[in-house]
């Protein structure tokens, strides 16, 4: 077979967008830093868009009124009877507001600035967006590259973005009449710090108020550059600007205007942004090559899937949705901290990681052959171990515990759902044996060795003995990953049994590969562990449920995940092809998320129904919608959604190539009658 012409199969799903995307803008970034623009290239015109036009990294964060103005120690805990042991969590905010509200605030993303064209028209009136026309903008993949051109009053402007692979620089060329008729400059506009939408009016547009709440200054600026200082309370960072020739002027407290020399027809600009001294700025020829390299590197290795050939008619649009989500994760969710749902976009839950949904961030890196990208946020995991283990001791139990919703530091943020749930903890063991798949070795073994055994310490703490069952169980209190049941009525969730059993056999076999004695206490809890609940020949979310089937069908059906992302070790495979039955036909699709929908037809692929995981996969739902810029959309505040984005990829990563285990046959998550035609390169099985 013929290797895929992997640059055509890109190239074909560049987004070119004739007019403004006010919901689906494209983005550059490396990982660590995204620059978000609208037609113009830049950010030119971010008041008229509903999607924020944001700039955020990795290290850009920051605490409302300083770092230590609260903790959590001052939060009164909230008793929970544990199976007649008492733990205290941090869900009840009643008589300590401030506090606990302050802590699941901060600290937050920053939006670091908004980098644009001011444009005028022949009597010096400012241009509006509606007012550009012969609008082309195209984000060629390959390259990494957006190319924007547009007319203003007949007069074509051109502007090439672009954002270095291993630094944290925007390279920016701008070709235009317009400059040597003194019709363009660049804006640059600092906003206040912007905790999360629902601080400001509800809104998750950039907070262009409040300006006591910041303070910028230029250190320096000749007709070649400049650098600015930003300081928030206790947190700064710097932004130098270098530019071809021109002058820069302060319009505002914390606004500046580049003027370009009257003599210049193409004007290029780098921003370089630093948490501290900033490096020197490249030339932005130099940050368009290394962008270019970069990209053409990233595609030519690890997986790819072709669907064009396809008789089914959703092909090609599946196949569009691969190749973008594999940019846009590449982007925002292959950095060295778990990300935001969001990705480096704009805020949701304040900026911060949701650590159950970073294996629907990641997981597909090692299964797309890309292991590299997935290793860069593992070893935060190592660095925030410390705090992991207080926070297992805090409540009892022996090893490390895992915070769901978190910053950059570690510390988990007090709510009345995160602080409940517990399928967060499995996935670093989950994610670890990913990497030893790919990488088999000792060397391996030890970079993730502490967090495997330390997140399996806890677990099979937190499992109790229960004599009259001769069984393990999990909870109450619990809060399933269908996160509607209450965690003090909740034992046992499917979904989360079967993930115990595979996170302590995975660590066991680690304990084996390292020469070390097995754990007698891990193997007992594996064996004896109670079994998913089944009711009326379904699996229903947890033991307790009061509700029935019919009405408990809201959220996440997360039942599914025991057999599809995870292989099903505890479940009947004829009573869990009942449950997918059921979830298809009464599922309120309409509550469910983006990650829903990959995970439903990773179990119809295991469950040996392939028309069914492609339906699953392409429901039509709102929430299983990609906009023109390859974004999952959830609703008119979570405009992008990157879980849904890497699920589809684990997704369809499993339909090709299999699963370990599963049939010997090509493509066995297809149809395998003709209408999928399901050509693949590079990708690894899952367990």
């Amino acid at each position: 077979m013929q290797p895929i012409d992997r640059k055509a199969l890109v190239s074909r799903h560049n987004p070119v967008l004739r007019r403004a995307e006010k919901k689906a803008p494209l983005s550059v970034g490396n990982g660590e830093l995204a620059y978000t623009v609208d037609v113009t290239g830049m950010q030119s015109f971010p008041e008229s868009y509903e999607f924020p036009l944001g700039t955020q990294t990795n290290w850009g964060w920051h605490s409302t009124g300083g770092r230590a103005r609260h903790s959590l120690e001052e939060l009164r805990l909230k008793p929970f009877d544990t199976h007649g042991r008492s733990v205290g969590y941090a869900t009840d905010a009643a008589g300590q507001e401030e506090v606990f509200h302050w802590l699941r605030q901060n600290p937050h993303r920053v939006q670091l600035g908004a980098f644009g064209l001011e444009l005028l028209d022949e009597d010096g009136g400012a241009v509006k967006l509606e007012e550009l026309h012969d609008i082309e903008q195209t984000l060629d993949l390959w390259r990494g590259v957006i190319d924007s051109r547009f007319k203003v009053r007949g007069t074509p402007v051109r502007v090439m973005t672009a954002c270095h692979p291993d630094s944290d620089q925007l390279g920016i060329r701008i070709e235009s009449p317009l400059i040597g008729e003194g019709r363009l400059s660049i804006t640059v506009r600092f906003p206040a710090p912007h905790p999360q939408a629902r601080a400001w009016g509800n809104s998750i547009a950039l907070n262009w108020g409040c300006s006591d709440l910041h303070r910028t200054a230029c250190l320096s600026a000749n007709r070649r550059g400049a650098e600015i200082e930003r300081i928030m309370d206790e947190d700064a960072y710097r932004v130098k600007l270098a530019w071809t020739d021109g002058s820069m002027e302060q319009t505002g407290a914390h606004a500046f205007r580049v003027v370009p020399a009257a003599s210049l027809e193409r004007l290029d600009l780098t921003v370089c942004l630093s948490p501290g001294d900033a490096p020197a700025a490249e030339a932005a020829d130099a940050v368009f090559e290394a962008s270019s390299r970069h990209w053409e590197a990233f595609w030519r290795r690890g997986g790819a899937v072709e669907l064009a050939e396809s008789r089914d008619p959703r092909a090609l649009e599946l196949e569009r949705r691969v190749v973008l989500s594999q940019f846009l994760t590449a982007l925002h969710s292959a950095g060295t901290l778990p990300p935001q749902e969001t990705g480096l976009m704009y805020n949701s839950w304040f900026g911060k990681a949701h650590l159950e949904m970073h294996w629907w961030h990641a997981a597909h890196f090692a299964q797309w052959g890309r292991i590299d990208l997935l290793r860069k946020s593992m070893d935060w995991y190592s660095r925030i171990l410390p705090k992991a283990r207080e926070l297992a001791a805090s409540q009892g139990y022996e090893g490390a515990r895992w915070p769901k919703m978190v910053g950059p530091e570690g510390d988990q943020s007090p709510s009345n759902v995160a602080t409940l749930l517990i399928w967060q903890q499995p996935h670093p063991i989950d994610l670890a044996e990913l990497c030893y798949q790919a990488e088999p070795t000792r060397e391996t073994l030890e970079r993730y060795r502490d967090i495997v055994m330390e997140s399996a310490r806890f677990m099979a703490s937190y499992a109790v003995w229960e004599e009259a069952g001769s069984r393990y169980v999990l909870g109450p209190p619990v809060i399933p990953a269908q996160e509607n049941h209450r965690g003090d009525r909740t034992m046992n969730p499917t979904f989360e049994l079967e993930y115990w059993h595979h996170g302590l056999t995975i660590a066991s076999e680690w304990r084996s590969r390292l020469g070390l004695a097995p754990e007698p206490l891990w193997e007992r809890v594996c064996a004896l562990l109670s079994r998913p609940h089944e009711k009326d020949g379904v699996y229903e979310a947890h033991e307790l449920i009061s509700d029935t089937f019919e009405t408990a069908n809201i959220d996440h059906p997360s039942m599914l995940g025991a057999c599809g992302v995870l292989p099903g070790k505890l479940v009947d495979k004829e009573t869990m092809l009942r449950t997918l039955h059921r979830v298809r036909d009464s599922w309120a699709w309409e509550t469910s998320w983006g990650w829903d929908f990959p995970m439903a037809a990773m179990s119809a692929a295991r469950l040996g129904e392939p028309w069914l995981a492609v339906d699953m996969l392409l429901m039509d739902q709102v929430k299983n919608s990609y906009l023109a810029n390859g974004h999952n959309y959830q609703r008119g505040d979570l405009l992008c959604y990157l879980p849904g984005n890497g699920g589809l990829l684990a997704a369809v990563a499993l339909m090709a190539a299999g699963w370990i285990g599963g049939p010997d046959t090509h493509a066995p998550g297809f149809p395998g009658d003709g209408t999928w035609t399901v050509r693949h390169e590079g990708l690894v099985r899952r367990i």
